[in-house]
């Protein structure tokens, strides 16, 4: 039986799960591999399982520390049998989540205290970041809030024809200038405009490239510079979108944003079409930034608010 029975809204579980399923499948075949023939975790069970984790995704620096925890555990207790395994790695790595910066929650929720709310939202080209903002605008809406998008991202004519398709899905307003234009022009007319309609919450999408840095750098410290003009101490948020089928390549590209930017917050997509969820784990331990929300599916309302305690109850769950 789940740890965490009856404390979960269903719907969103039974989406969390079928969205886990591929990295379950993966990551239980190899532990059946792990323990074959074995009774007791020793010493072999723990390199096994090491193996496992690092091919889960879950990267070497967490792994390291999973089996630590768990070696002690052993250590502890003298005699550990390899069908409590499980339960013993689902508490472990919900311990280690819970030293992290993880913010747990079940609403899409804003501090009273920010209005209009601006989130500006960063990330490379195909990570779903459009998907993400359309998203994350509709679940804003079911909460009663008023929404505005800026399409940011000036570079890809594709982009803003993404985001005004998503705008008018979700019946939201969308501020946008010609393909080309300055995107902090465009930042700055849509937090005027936000500010005009009283709205609540401001998502502003901007360019997804890496190849330059110190470009990618400038930009956004100028975005962030003129929509100060209007509102100050924003953005409120520096949402960072990763691409969770990409695996350690998701590590790598949130090592280099973070160095070009201060995020504040990170949404982790794709997570259905995958066997690598195991990056959740190390992405939540290795980056002092909570993981904001997660994408478990396509449909609307697939984008969730990352809970630590339903992601490992899902992922653990046989």
């Amino acid at each position: 039986m789940s740890l965490f029975k009856n404390i979960f809204s269903s719907k969103k579980k039974e989406t969390l799960d079928k969205g886990l399923e591929k990295t379950k499948t993966s990551f239980f075949s190899k532990m059946t591999k792990a323990v074959a023939g074995k009774s007791k975790v020793d010493d072999d069970v723990l390199d096994n399982l090491e193996e496992v984790l690092v091919s889960s995704d879950v990267g070497v620096d967490t792994t390291l520390k999973i089996i630590n925890r768990i070696e002690a555990r052993v250590a502890k207790d003298k005699y550990v049998g390899t069908d409590e395994l499980n339960n013993i790695l689902r508490e472990e790595i919900a311990g280690l989540l819970s030293e992290t910066h993880v913010v747990d929650g079940g609403e899409f929720s804003i501090p009273k205290d920010k209005k209009p709310y601006v989130i500006m939202v960063v990330g490379v080209n195909g990570v779903g970041k459009t998907t993400t903002i359309g998203k994350l605008a509709y679940q804003f809406k079911q909460q009663g809030l008023k929404v505005v998008l800026g399409a940011g991202d000036t570079f890809r004519a594709a982009a803003i024809d993404q985001l005004q398709v998503w705008a008018d899905r979700v019946d939201v307003p969308i501020i946008k200038q010609k393909m080309g234009s300055d995107p902090a022009s465009v930042a700055f007319d849509t937090l005027e405009s936000a500010v005009t309609q009283n709205a609540d919450v401001v998502i502003i999408d901007t360019a997804g490239r890496l190849h330059n840095k110190v470009n990618l750098m400038n930009e956004l410290t100028k975005i962030k510079r003129v929509m100060q003009k209007v509102v100050d101490d924003t953005p409120h948020d520096v949402l960072l979108v990763l691409d969770g089928s990409t695996g350690q390549n998701a590590f790598e590209q949130a090592k280099q944003f973070t160095k070009a930017t201060e995020v504040t917050s990170l949404a982790v997509t794709k997570l259905d079409g995958t066997a690598k969820g195991g990056v959740v784990i190390g992405i939540s331990d290795q980056f002092q930034i909570p993981v904001k929300y997660i994408g478990v599916g396509e449909g609307i309302e697939d984008l969730q608010v990352f809970n630590k305690h339903e992601f490992v109850d899902s992922f653990f769950s046989e």
